[in-house]
């Protein structure tokens, strides 16, 4: 057993053992630095061959452990051979966040294929579904907890987004459902959803418009605070989820800076600036 001390006992999530999917960049990478550096032992994963520089970095931060294994969340046998990597390495699992997905360029419904859909539903939900059914039996022995990175518009709704807010939408409810089912086994399942929050991916959808500046101001502008979310700060509220949260099971949290409240210009029928346009 791991000695305790001082320098332990800050210590948000010592000595527990966490898979986050999707944790090389972003919001993802952010929370598995945040655990780390409470003293989580975290198991992280893309699709990438590689991570070496993160797994590096890692390795010196402390006082928690990393370790990286490649999966693509779309195959069953790779999400089959995480959980047996996180078990072998480390004995158990005491947190699941499911990570891992993505946010395509606008698409119209009119434009967008069966199998585009399809594949989209794979990575941004199924992948969620089977990571979760292959955890659970060791989140019950350990009375763990999972948490879904879902998305604001899964509840609001987005411009040029229908499979996307889809998705979203049915993480959201997943979380509840699966939050009813686990709770005889003393397992806890909530969701984030983050509204504008700047990462490589929001960078990347910007990219694509034919106003940059204008969708990144316009995305700045969609929250009561005046600003975008950092990753960091929605690890951080992952942290407390699986920390101090332990009478949370269900919930969804919004991580929005009040891009939900007040009333806004919302008419589609005229021309206006729109941060998806």
């Amino acid at each position: 057993m791991a000695a305790s001390g001082p320098e332990t006992t800050s210590l948000r999530y010592h000595n527990k053992v966490v898979i986050v999917t999707g944790g090389t960049k972003g919001i993802g990478e952010a929370i598995v630095k945040v655990f780390v550096k409470n003293g989580a032992r975290v198991v992280f994963c893309s699709k990438e061959e590689t991570a070496s520089d993160l797994e590096a970095e890692l390795r010196e931060s402390r006082p928690g452990a990393a370790i990286y294994v490649c999966c693509d969340v779309t195959k069953e046998e790779d999400i089959q051979r995480l959980i047996e990597v996180a078990v072998k390495t480390y004995g158990q699992i005491d947190c699941l966040i499911n990570n891992a997905g993505w946010h395509p360029p606008e698409q119209i419904i009119d434009n967008t294929s069966s199998q585009e859909f399809r594949d989209l539903l794979n990575l941004n939900l199924i992948g969620y579904f089977l990571t979760a059914k292959y955890a659970l039996p060791y989140l019950r022995k350990t009375q763990g907890n999972i948490i879904n990175i879902s998305s604001l518009v899964g509840v609001i709704g987005q411009k040029h987004a229908i499979p996307y807010v889809a998705t979203k939408g049915a993480v959201t409810a997943m979380t509840k459902a699966m939050a009813v089912d686990e709770s005889r086994h003393n397992v806890r399942v909530n969701s984030i959803s983050p509204g504008n929050i700047w990462t490589p991916l929001w960078e990347e959808l910007s990219s694509h418009s034919t106003n940059p500046e204008a969708m990144i101001l316009g995305g700045k502008d969609a929250q009561l605070l005046g600003r975008m979310g950092t990753s960091e700060e929605c690890a951080k509220a992952a942290l407390y989820l699986a920390a101090e949260g332990t009478f949370c099971t269900g919930i969804d949290l919004f991580l929005t800076g009040g891009a939900e409240l007040n009333y806004a210009n919302k008419n589609q029928q005229k021309t206006h600036s729109s941060i998806y346009d």
